[in-house]
């Protein structure tokens, strides 16, 4: 009888770890008319249960494969553990994850902020509520998910950003090295809209929770973030700002992504 229990046990625990899922998928955009290549990492689903959902946007030169596999290498357990949805698009290595003025191909803020939510929330069971859906994001996707999500305050509820590269006027050579130009054009004539500064005042009226995260000695953004920290809080924005020993690199990434992946789940479950 211990032996068939055991046996039975065992397949009952390979049955729940099976039905988790890593799904690769190409979803279309309209605003783009392509696909955009897209991981989707979900919790063992139960019949009639909704789930929280949370948008993750790579670093420069980045991709979805590499994003679970290496900078959040812990991914396929947190959303299990916490009972989330994590959806990893492709920035298209060098995006920067706007609405470009430049090139028509490059409209990941309509992508993001609209056309990819629209996507999951038909085909996957999530919480349609805000409240209940996070984006977050490192180095340029950390500027991707600030600018989203201040553009889309009925959309995001809870939004992160670790290492963000967020202040293109202190970028100098790096502006055209890390290709922002290809996205926004020349530094001189970039709208207003795409500075994350000049957008402060659009949060002051929204819902939503922001985490910044940066490295103390990650010298090309700290004090990028120490100045976003002070604006914040010059303006009375409720937010949380940490600052830990770390560079720029993917060593400092996932550990700082973690605890945000954490502090989410905690903001989350707050809403109930």
């Amino acid at each position: 009888m211990k032996v068939v229990i055991s046996m039975f046990t065992w397949v009952m625990f390979s049955f729940i770890v099976s039905a988790q899922q890593i799904i690769h998928k190409n979803v279309f955009s309209k605003k783009m008319n392509k696909d955009v290549a897209t991981v989707i990492i979900t919790p063992n689903f139960e019949q009639g249960k909704t789930y929280n959902s949370v948008y993750i946007l790579h670093g420069f030169s980045g991709n979805p494969d590499r994003t679970y596999k290496e900078d959040i290498p812990d991914l396929v357990q947190l959303a299990e553990k916490y009972q989330t949805i994590y959806i990893i698009p492709d920035g298209n290595f060098s995006s920067w994850y706007v609405d470009s003025p430049v090139d028509e191909k490059s409209q990941y803020g309509t992508f993001l902020g609209k056309e990819l939510i629209q996507f999951i929330d038909v085909n996957y069971p999530t919480k349609k509520d805000q409240k209940y859906r996070g984006i977050l994001g490192w180095s340029m996707g950390g500027y991707g998910a600030l600018s989203i999500a201040i553009s889309n305050q009925n959309v995001f509820s809870k939004v992160g950003s670790v290492s963000g590269a967020i202040d293109f006027n202190r970028f100098g050579e790096a502006y055209q090295l890390y290709k922002v130009d290809k996205v926004l054009g020349d530094l001189k004539n970039v709208p207003s809209e795409y500075f994350i500064y000049n957008k402060i005042n659009e949060i002051i009226p929204s819902k939503q929770m922001y985490f910044i995260s940066c490295g103390t000695e990650d010298k090309g953004v700290i004090e990028m973030n120490r100045d976003l920290h002070l604006k914040l809080t010059n303006k009375k924005i409720e937010h949380l700002y940490t600052e830990s020993l770390g560079v720029h690199n993917a060593e400092y990434w996932s550990k700082a992504l973690s605890d945000q992946l954490t502090l989410f789940n905690k903001y989350f479950n707050i809403n109930h």
